[in-house]
């Protein structure tokens, strides 16, 4: 592998923060700037699954679901088999309950929606997606407007995906005409530039304790 075939990491200072700690999962705040699991080159192992595993109270876990890099936000982590299977099948079955918040370039007029839109893997263009109404696998988000800061023409949105595609509700501002502030892969008339880190957060994530089957929420604040 050539040097152009990989990106080094920044290496992200911030800690992994466990919000509740349970014998089978934990929901923990994974920082921007910290890579869920490991990267392929050596120079990337550093991530949120690795530190975990360094600890002795954490040494089992393992990833249900992701985040991507640039995102700030609560994640659950499966500590045994059992909690590992049962809540990757909540996700499955569409379960779990999440929403996210995000600021978005300009003033949304409305005060909530749908978008449903279908995507696929943009693969000339990796990893972008793409919207596809031939091939593209069901996406659906929905939004909601938090607040509108007019002089600075942005708007705060909670986004609560239906669906878990990736890079979806990147993709669905974008297609909404508003993208995420700080995206460098789905931008408009400046966009990325408008903030120092991409402006998406999982504010908070809802299951089903695989063992009792009540239901556990946990919530990371947002910080921007």
């Amino acid at each position: 592998m050539s040097h152009k075939d990989y990106h080094v990491v920044p290496f992200c200072p911030a800690p992994v923060r466990i919000i509740k700690p349970n014998k089978h999962f934990l929901f923990v705040a994974k920082p921007a700037g910290l890579l869920t699991i490991p990267g392929r080159h050596e120079e990337n192992k550093d991530c949120l699954i690795t530190r975990l595993q360094q600890h002795p109270k954490s040494q089992t876990a393992t990833v249900v679901h992701r985040l991507d890099m640039a995102t700030s936000g609560i994640m659950i982590i499966a500590l045994s088999k059992m909690a590992h299977r049962e809540i990757s099948r909540q996700f499955e079955h569409r379960e779990t309950h999440k929403h996210y918040i995000a600021v978005v370039d300009g003033i949304v007029e409305d005060d909530n929606g749908v978008i449903d839109l279908p995507m696929i893997a943009d693969w000339p263009n990796r990893p972008k997606q793409k919207i596809d109404f031939e091939d593209g696998k069901k996406a659906i988000t929905e939004w909601h407007v938090l607040d509108r800061d007019t002089s600075n023409k942005r708007t705060r949105l909670k986004l609560t995906p239906v669906t878990g595609r990736s890079h979806q509700l990147r993709l669905h501002c974008l297609e909404l005409g508003h993208p995420i502030l700080g995206c460098n892969l789905y931008s408009k008339n400046g966009s990325e530039h408008k903030a120092s880190r991409l402006l998406l957060h999982a504010e908070s994530l809802t299951i089903k304790d695989p063992k009792t089957g009540k239901l556990v929420t946990a919530q990371a604040p947002c910080a921007f």
